[in-house]
């Protein structure tokens, strides 16, 4: 592992915390680009710099001198493309030579998950700054899973039978170290990390002791209304449901075993964890 700095961003989240974790543990030094200095996890031989996303001149400042950039998508919100597009703009000026970037199954202008047409849109800004990079594409987090349950124990959501092959954040934590510790040789390519199997949505309830109930598109958009929340989260929402209906979600790879030579960790072995 090289002992050269790694920039990495949502460091203070679930993914970009447990890959901070790692890297420091190989004894890798970081700086962890933050928008509040004192929530950034505190790791031996990392620094924080205060550089949020749609910050230009702060990223480019954080990021004078790094070669290797952890970028993990920022948090949904409806301007996450021109936070992105910023950040990226910004890593491209400061002189980064490889970018790996956290983004999603299926990632494409027509994806049915409407996030997912967000994670297209920033590869492509990716591309065109000629950054070298790589993209890892996550599946569903597996670790998420349980929470589709509401508090009367039932998934909804107009899934159908289509399946989807989530994965643990552990194994993507695991398989962005892979590429971080070895940028050069992951340059240009993108993997679609999965778990070791496709389920469900009934199958996942059956493991939760829950139930699953198919909705209709509308009921989707009625149920979700409870929530108050801007018509582009609701799309996000019930969108991940139909793009699992449509089969979208369900290819399983081998490219967790591949990055990090250890199988994926399977559904019910996370909960047992």
């Amino acid at each position: 592992m090289s002992r050269e700095t790694v920039a990495v961003t949502g460091s203070t989240g679930q993914l970009g915390g447990r890959i901070a974790l790692k890297l420091t543990a190989l004894g890798v030094p970081l700086t962890l680009l933050v928008r509040d200095a004192a929530r950034a996890p505190q790791l031996p031989g990392a620094e924080a710099a205060v550089a949020p996303y749609a910050d230009g001149p702060a990223v480019r400042k954080a990021l004078d001198g790094v070669r290797t950039v952890l970028m993990v998508s920022a948090s949904e919100a409806p301007d996450r493309v021109a936070q992105h597009h910023t950040f990226v703009d910004a890593a491209a000026e400061a002189g980064v030579e490889h970018l790996v970037y956290i983004s999603f199954a299926g990632a494409a202008p027509d994806a049915t998950f409407t996030l997912a047409r967000d994670h297209w849109a920033t590869e492509q800004r990716i591309r065109e700054r000629g950054l070298s990079a790589t993209f890892l594409r996550d599946n569903l987090y597996a670790d998420f899973l349980p929470h589709l349950a509401g508090a009367d124990g039932v998934i909804r959501g107009p899934g159908g039978d289509g399946r989807v092959a989530a994965v643990a954040q552990d194994d993507i934590a695991d398989a962005a170290v892979a590429v971080l510790g070895d940028p050069a040789a992951h340059a240009g390519k993108a993997y679609e990390l999965t778990g070791p199997e496709a389920l469900s949505l009934a199958e996942i309830a059956d493991i939760l002791g829950a139930r699953y109930h198919d909705e209709t598109v509308e009921e989707a958009y009625e149920s979700r209304a409870v929530y108050d929340a801007p018509r582009w989260q609701l799309d996000a929402w019930v969108s991940t449901y139909l793009a699992i209906a449509a089969g979208e979600l369900a290819a399983v790879t081998t490219h967790i075993a591949d990055l990090t030579g250890h199988p994926p960790i399977g559904f019910q072995q996370l909960l047992r964890k």
